[in-house]
């Protein structure tokens, strides 16, 4: 037998270790170091993205640029396509027809400007007494130390300052908005210290694009703008509660508040009661804007991708619940879509 001490002959299809040059190696370094410091809970296919477009650059301006664009979320797209699909339900709504080319490019260049904002500041509002202790976002760049304050404020100040650029474009009444809309943004984020219906607030900063879209196609926001924006609220604090419902236990833990701890075991039902009150306001607003089949056959949709979603959560678990979030982007498509080919044919 072998002595347990004896060196073993290594096996045929052994091959030699081959010295990596000091470029590849630094290059697999740089890698490793992006890979350990991504967020758990950002998209794998999004952070290929944004490494492709930094790759280009130099050290230290790579990693800089690079946590930026984490920070404001470019990691999860889908917080911004969330935001898009309301925003599109208003243009669409207020034209009755395919918008002005001009203020679809404005809005849908704003919406990513804001939401990027608010990705921002709700790191700065979070990043010590919430994200850092939550294993989900800990790893975010100012929870990890990787941004700090300063750097923060001054990139939520510049995305502010182009969203402004942006607005300037519309009309006196969508400018006046502009501002509501942007304190709406800032104070979120500090709301889920003082109240369960930070949700509720989020619906409401998250909505506000809509009677803006009205203001900047008509020069008003009729009831039917005030009408929409009510059901993105509801919409906003559908997907937003599963989304709180994913990290319950480490907020009650840390002492944030959500509509998901507000509603404790009652969670599924009351989501369920909102989801038929959204499709219902969804409903009389189609009425009210005298849409044809095809929005009311995506109204079908929506309710069923709603009923995925409750079974989606039956268990409560976290990926599910995540994943009951990430479906509500289908939801907001579908709507659109409906919206689009009604007004298209009729």
């Amino acid at each position: 037998m072998r002595d347990a001490t004896e060196s073993a002959a290594p096996p045929p299809w052994a091959v030699a270790a081959v010295p990596i040059p000091a470029a590849a190696a630094n290059k697999k370094a740089t890698g490793q170091r992006a890979a350990a410091s991504h967020p758990a809970d950002a998209s794998t296919r999004s952070m290929a993205v944004i490494n492709w477009l930094t790759s280009a650059l130099r050290d230290p301006w790579r990693e800089r640029i690079r946590e930026y664009l984490v920070l404001m979320r470019m990691d999860r797209p889908v917080g911004a396509l969330l935001l898009l699909w309301p925003t599109l339900w208003g243009l669409w709504f207020a034209a009755n027809d395919f918008p002005p080319i001009g203020l679809l490019v404005i809005f849908t260049l704003g919406v990513f400007v804001m939401r990027s904002a608010g990705c921002v500041i709700n790191d700065y509002a979070d990043h010590a007494w919430l994200d850092a202790h939550v294993e989900r976002t800990r790893n975010r760049p100012m929870a990890a130390g990787r941004v700090s304050r300063k750097e923060a404020m001054l990139l939520f100040a510049g995305l502010l300052a182009f969203a402004f650029v942006l607005v300037l474009f519309t009309n006196a009444l969508t400018i006046k908005l502009s501002f509501a809309g942007a304190a709406l943004a800032a104070l979120y984020p500090f709301c889920k210290r003082y109240t369960h219906l930070a949700q509720v607030v989020l619906g409401a900063a998250f909505g506000w694009s809509i009677p803006m879209a009205f203001a900047a196609v008509t020069g008003e926001v009729p009831a039917l703008g005030w009408l929409l924006f009510l059901a993105n609220v509801l919409f906003s604090t559908i997907y937003d509660t599963e989304y709180a419902m994913v990290d319950r236990d480490d907020d009650i833990r840390v002492g944030a508040k959500s509509t998901a701890i507000l509603f404790a075991d009652a969670d599924r039902p009351i989501i369920g009661v909102l989801m038929l009150t959204f499709l219902l306001a969804m409903l009389l607003a189609g009425t009210r804007a005298q849409l044809t089949w095809p929005y009311f056959a995506s109204l079908g949709i929506a309710a069923g991708l709603f009923g995925w979603q409750q079974w989606l959560i039956r268990r409560r678990e976290r990926e599910a619940c995540f994943a009951a979030f990430r479906n509500n982007n289908w939801v907001g498509f579908a709507l659109w879509i409906g919206v689009l080919l009604a007004l298209a044919i009729r």
